[in-house]
């Protein structure tokens, strides 16, 4: 497994937090085109973790389990293991959703009608041969990653309520004394003087007991 993209990150004059993933698949008929398409991606903001490997027809089937029993099935089977493949997880802000507006519609002829930019209209053929993956969803994304890359690990994101709770239980009223105070002191570098203030009332700070330590007789 490589990573990349880690090198554009640490140029940019801003951090960039990633707080989503999605699997990315280069399928065997585009697979000619695996670095061209890989230099897309991280040109689009991404991190990747890649893994080449050819899947078995059974694997594939496990992977497809959602679409067992539709017509195509066995043609998508015997498809995604007719070569290797490429897997991509692909980390940025709005992951899913973004990947997804890349790669465009399924069906590659229609996409080359409606969406001629897309990499399904450039790479693919088909509705079968589209070259490329993309999760539908941050569950179908958890699922798949965790298919493709075994020893991955994979955090589940808090709920918009989750955040308010914390937000508001364990770090808005230690930032309200802070910014108090900082109105109070008026420093002359606000950014630091607040940091050090921080880092000084964490509620969360160790307390350091004076004096010496007893030990309770067994």
């Amino acid at each position: 497994m490589v990573f990349k993209g880690l090198t554009e990150m640490n140029q940019t004059s801003q951090p960039r937090i990633y707080v989503e993933r999605t699997l990315a698949l280069i399928k065997p008929d585009a697979i000619h085109k695996a670095e061209e398409i890989e230099d897309i991606i991280l040109k689009s903001g991404f991190i990747i973790l890649q893994r080449k490997l050819q899947l078995s027809p059974e694997q594939c089937s496990d992977f497809y389990a959602d679409q067992y029993g539709k017509l195509f099935f066995p043609s998508l089977t015997a498809f995604m293991s007719s070569g290797p493949i490429v897997a991509l997880t692909l980390a940025r802000d709005n992951a899913i959703a973004h990947w997804k507006s890349i790669i465009g519609p399924v069906n590659s002829i229609k996409a080359k009608e409606t969406h001629p930019e897309c990499l399904r209209a450039k790479y693919g053929t088909s509705d079968l041969k589209n070259a490329l993956h993309g999760s539908d969803s941050s569950h179908a994304a958890e699922r798949e990653i965790k298919f493709m890359f075994p020893n991955s690990v994979i955090e589940p994101l808090p709920s918009k309520e989750a955040t308010k709770e914390y937000l508001s239980r364990y770090v808005n009223p230690t930032l309200l004394c802070g910014l108090t105070e900082l109105c109070k002191n008026k420093p002359h570098n606000p950014c630091i003087w607040l940091a050090d203030w921080l880092i000084k009332n964490s509620p969360n700070k160790p307390l350091i007991c004076e004096g010496p330590i007893v030990e309770e007789a067994e």
